[in-house]
C-alpha cells in the first residue's frame, strides 16, 4: 500500500469532454476521503490557462500552465481526452511536445478516451497494447501501426501506461488505479460512494455480450444483482435479498424461476462465481482471502462451485486467465 501522497496532473486542451476530467478526478478525491488523508494531490495543467472551455461549453478554471523545464513532475500524468484529427490542434500539439520531453520521468501515464492520440503522437504506444473510444479505434490503428490497438477491454494497462475507452471507462480505469495503490477495500468503498456497485473490470469489452444482455434485462434483475454484489461477502438468505429490493421472499423466488429457471440461491451463487472470476483474473489475492470476499465461506465450497459450473478449479482458472500483474 502506498503511503506517500502522489502528485497527479490532469493535462488537457480546449475542447476536452468535461467527464474525461471530472470522472477520474472524483474517484481520486473520494479515495482521499475514504483514506482520511491526501493520497492524491490533484492539479489541472494545460497549454491554456487559467481557464479552459470544454467540448460543450462548460469552462473549467484553476488550470496551471504547462511548466517549464526543470520543474517538479507528477507521479501520475492523466491526459484527459484529445483530438483524433490530424494535424493535431495547437493545444494537443503542445501536450505532445511536453510529453515527448518528459515521459521517461513520469512513473504512470494515463489516457482517458481520445487522450490515446496524444500518447500515440508522443510515441508512447509503439509496441504497447492500447485502446480508446470505440468510435476511434480504427483511426488509432491507422495512425499508429506500431501500437497493438485492442477493443476487448474498457481499459488496458501495459507497464506504466494505461489507456481507456470512452468517457465512463476512465472512471473504471481510475478505480483500478486506486485498487492497485491502496487495495480492493478502498476501491470498493469509493465505488459505493459513487453508486458504482457494478464495477466493471478492464477485461469487459466496450460492447461485450454482457453489456448487450443488460440492455434486455428486466430492471428488477439489475436491482437484485446490485444488492448481491454490494453485500457479496455476507450471508444472503432469500429473506434478506427480498427485503433489500422490496419484494416478498415468495415473489422473489417465483420471479427468479420465471425469468432464469433458477432459485435465488442459485442466482447468488452465479454472481459470487462471477465476482470470484474477476478477482482471480485481476488480483493476486490468496484463495483464502478471495473466498472470504466473495462469500463462499470456505475454499472447498468455492472449489465445488467452480468445478460444477466452469469445469475448472479456481487455481486452474487463475493460471489460465489471470493478467500478468495478477500472477
Amino acid at each position: 500500500m502506498r503511503r506517500r501522497a502522489q502528485r497527479v496532473w490532469f493535462l488537457f486542451a480546449p475542447g476536452t469532454g468535461v467527464l474525461d476530467i471530472a470522472g477520474p478526478w472524483e474517484v481520486l478525491g473520494h479515495a482521499n476521503d475514504v483514506l482520511g488523508r491526501v493520497a492524491y494531490e490533484l492539479e489541472m495543467v494545460g497549454p491554456r490557462a487559467p481557464a479552459v472551455r470544454t467540448r460543450y461549453g462548460l469552462v473549467v478554471s484553476g488550470v496551471r500552465p504547462l511548466p517549464r523545464a526543470g520543474s517538479q513532475l507528477p507521479d501520475v500524468a492523466i491526459f484527459a481526452g484529445g483530438s483524433p484529427r490530424t494535424p493535431l490542434p495547437d493545444g494537443e500539439a503542445r501536450l505532445v511536445a511536453w510529453l515527448r520531453r518528459h515521459h521517461r520521468r513520469l512513473p504512470t501515464i494515463i489516457s482517458i478516451c481520445t487522450g490515446a492520440f496524444v500518447l500515440g503522437e508522443a510515441g508512447l504506444l509503439d509496441g504497447r497494447r492500447a485502446t480508446t473510444h470505440w468510435l476511434h479505434l480504427a483511426d488509432l490503428r491507422t495512425r499508429f501501426p506500431a501500437a497493438h490497438v485492442v477493443d476487448e477491454g474498457i481499459f488496458v494497462r501495459d507497464g506504466g501506461v494505461w489507456t481507456s475507452g470512452g468517457l465512463t471507462a476512465g472512471i473504471d480505469l481510475t478505480l483500478a488505479l486506486v485498487e492497485n495503490d491502496h487495495g480492493h477495500g478502498v476501491a470498493m468503498a469509493v465505488a459505493k460512494r459513487l453508486v458504482l456497485f457494478l464495477r466493471r473490470s478492464g477485461n469487459q469489452a466496450q460492447f461485450s455480450a454482457a453489456l448487450q444482455r443488460q440492455e434486455k434485462e428486466p430492471p428488477k434483475l439489475r436491482d437484485i444483482a446490485a444488492f448481491v454484489l454490494e453485500h457479496v461477502d455476507e450471508p444472503l438468505p432469500v429473506k434478506r435479498i427480498a427485503a433489500g429490493i422490496g419484494m416478498s421472499p415468495r415473489t422473489l423466488s417465483r420471479w427468479c424461476r420465471a425469468h432464469f429457471d433458477e432459485s435465488p440461491a442459485e442466482l447468488v451463487r452465479r454472481l459470487r462465481i462471477d465476482e470470484a472470476r474477476r478477482l482471480l483474473e485481476e488480483t493476486s489475492l490468496p484463495l483464502k482471502d478471495l473466498t472470504a470476499r466473495t462469500g463462499f465461506g470456505d475454499a472447498s465450497t468455492m472449489w465445488r462451485a467452480f468445478t460444477q459450473r466452469l469445469g475448472v478449479t479456481p487455481a486452474a482458472y487463475r493460471q489460465r486467465f489471470a493478467s500478468a500483474s495478477a500472477r
